[in-house]
């Protein structure tokens, strides 16, 4: 009778120490999105956006990837502080924050590498990516690519190990350091699973909140909710209409804001990766 009552006691303690996690990562996301918002203030919603320099780019995409990659990382989250079994929930909750540290480091480091691609595609001044001769090809190149990508077995692969939280426990290891280790090996794993979903919000508008939260919502879709054949592909069909109709009928896309055009705000600009005067407040400056 005793042990089943330590046992039932346990059981309470970490469902308790399991709400305190995902509450945590809420807080976390929530926190992501209103920095995100903040430091947006008055930046160009469009593609081809100015990025501002390294560090500013840097203080923008590391809450973003806070807000859009947090909420689909619950499960593994929960998963990986149940396979501790440490008394004190002081530990598990270092070893998972370590883990989710480490999880968003490869995050960090892509937007590090399309920072690059992009500033320096930019800085070559080349007429012919400018919104008004290959700038809508271009955008719906990389729109169309993401949907292609929808469709490989590589894709298919990193999402069914996304969302399978007992990979984790293969890839185990003890302590802080151990943890944050298996963070970045899921993060990388998850990287090739959404790398090209990624590259669409540059296409359509990095600094824009409202493309950040559509990305957001198919990210966390195809990770979480149960259909994940039906929603990979509705994902791709999804994204190679948006490509079509930034190619053939941008000014018609909802919310999107087509560089030199009407639909931007005036206190934006209009910037594609040719057009470097016309910029708007840094990141830092947001």
């Amino acid at each position: 009778m005793g042990s089943a009552t330590a046992v039932q006691r346990s059981f309470r303690r970490r469902e308790r120490s399991d709400v305190g996690l995902v509450a945590a990562l809420v807080a976390a996301a929530a926190l992501g999105w209103v920095l995100a918002y903040a430091l947006m203030a008055g930046m160009d919603s469009g593609p081809g956006t100015e990025l501002g320099d390294p560090p500013g780019f840097a203080l923008v995409w590391i809450p973003m990837m806070m807000a859009m990659m947090l909420p689909p990382l619950m499960p593994m989250v929960t998963a990986y502080a149940g396979a501790h079994r440490w008394g004190r929930d002081g530990r598990r909750a270092l070893t998972s924050a370590a883990f989710v540290a480490g999880y968003l480091l490869p995050w960090w480091a892509v937007g590090m590498v399309i920072y690059a691609i992009v500033e320096g595609v930019r800085s070559l001044h080349l007429d012919v990516f400018s919104w008004g001769h290959a700038g809508p090809y271009l955008a719906g190149g990389v729109l169309l690519g993401a949907a292609l990508y929808q469709l490989t077995t590589l894709k298919d692969a990193s999402l069914r190990h996304c969302r399978n939280p007992s990979v984790l426990l293969e890839r185990w290891r003890p302590g802080v350091f151990g943890a944050a280790r298996t963070g970045i090996d899921h993060g990388g794993v998850c990287v090739a699973c959404c790398w090209a979903m990624m590259s669409a919000l540059f296409a359509l508008g990095v600094m824009s909140i409202g493309w950040m939260a559509f990305i957001a919502l198919l990210l966390a879709a195809e990770k979480l909710l149960p259909w994940k054949a039906a929603i990979k592909y509705g994902v791709a069909v999804l994204l190679a209409t948006l490509a079509i109709a930034v190619v053939l009928a941008p000014d018609d896309v909802p919310g999107f804001k087509v560089p030199g055009s009407t639909k931007m705000s005036p206190a934006m600009g209009a910037t594609w990766p040719d057009q470097p005067e016309r910029v708007p407040p840094s990141a830092g400056h947001a």
